[in-house]
């Protein structure tokens, strides 16, 4: 049987993260220096794994997060479709008590079904999951490569794993995240289905927060 292996990452922490400021697709920020440190946790963790291929958003972040497997010399692919969502006219402010009110309202629209609406003058979480749809049809496509590590962004990770999943976008918020976890899948070619071996897995930074 047939089969790809995909590590999933977040990236890692940035600034904009510990700050709760909203930075979607057009905030390109770099890691911090807990992210930088989350980074090295994870290839020191996985550094064993023999990936075929690396593939990253084009945001700095993610390619930051996974730069000690580049530098290694694993070939590396960037795709705007896997770009977080636009968060529109909120990236790179400080929620205020009346955003609140927004976010309850958007997550209110998404959980209900209603995942056509879109962020203020940005995305709807069906925009992106068509513009990664070709991204992942391409990866698959690369029936040689196995496994691979793909590094994302929180809510483009809830999105894509619930059409991955066959469920509905409106489920999306089941899948939990924290900076570089770990969502471990297998494909099937056989049945052309996924599977999630690990969830949100941060065992690995586990020595970081000891250390906090």
């Amino acid at each position: 049987m047939k089969q790809k292996t995909i590590y999933l990452i977040r990236h890692g922490e940035t600034d904009y993260n510990r700050q709760g400021i909203v930075q979607g697709s057009g905030v390109d920020s770099d890691l911090n220096a807990m992210g930088q440190a989350q980074a090295l946790a994870f290839y020191q963790a996985y550094q064993h794994i023999p990936f075929e291929k690396v593939y990253t958003s084009k945001l700095r972040r993610t390619m930051q997060s996974v730069q000690f497997f580049l530098d290694a010399g694993i070939p590396h692919e960037s795709y705007a479709g896997l770009n977080e969502i636009s968060w529109g006219a909120r990236e790179g402010k400080m929620p205020n008590s009346f955003d609140n009110e927004y976010y309850r309202t958007l997550i209110e629209n998404w959980s209900a079904g209603h995942t056509d609406y879109p962020t203020e003058q940005g995305e709807s979480p069906n925009q992106v999951m068509e513009r990664q749809r070709p991204v992942i049809e391409h990866i698959l496509a690369q029936t040689d490569e196995n496994p691979i590590l793909i590094c994302m962004h929180g809510r483009a990770i809830r999105i894509l794993l619930s059409w991955l999943m066959n469920h509905t976008l409106a489920t999306m918020d089941m899948y939990e995240h924290s900076n570089l976890c770990l969502y471990k899948l297998n494909y099937s070619y056989d049945t052309q289905e996924f599977t999630i071996e690990l969830s949100n897995d941060s065992t690995h930074l586990l020595a970081l927060v000891m250390h906090q």
